[in-house]
């Protein structure tokens, strides 16, 4: 696996998220996936589908800074600094969250199996 494939993931990935594409996030995301919110709640990709679905979520900007990936094997993590502006369940949300993805390969697909993020003061 090379970083430049992840590289590449990435922004498939954050370009899914910011328009909302729920089919592109139904093949990026694995079906076990796990996902811890910066207020602690854990997600799966069922519930991370259905905010983008229902559009309890909604993204006006999405940029990526001060990115960091490491190969190990079949697998690779992300680290990443989003800037993320919009709202989420008719809250507005402006701030800047530090992400870590997991990403692994299955087969001829990468998908993304784990992920946290915190709110940067």
């Amino acid at each position: 696996m090379k970083i430049e494939t992840i590289v590449n993931a990435e922004i498939e990935l954050l370009t899914a998220i910011k328009n909302a594409d729920v089919p592109a996030l139904e093949k990026m995301l694995h079906d076990d996936l796990l996902f811890n919110l910066p207020d602690g709640q854990t997600i799966t990709k069922e519930v991370d589908l259905e905010s983008y679905r229902s559009g309890k979520i909604q993204i006006e900007t999405l940029e990526a800074a001060d990115q960091i990936i490491n190969v190990i094997g079949d697998t690779a993590v992300v680290s990443v600094i989003i800037l993320l502006k919009g709202t989420y369940g008719n809250n507005p949300v402006a701030n800047s969250f530090r992400y870590i993805r997991v990403w692994r390969q299955f087969g001829e697909s990468l998908k993304v199996i784990a992920g946290s993020c915190v709110t940067l003061q």
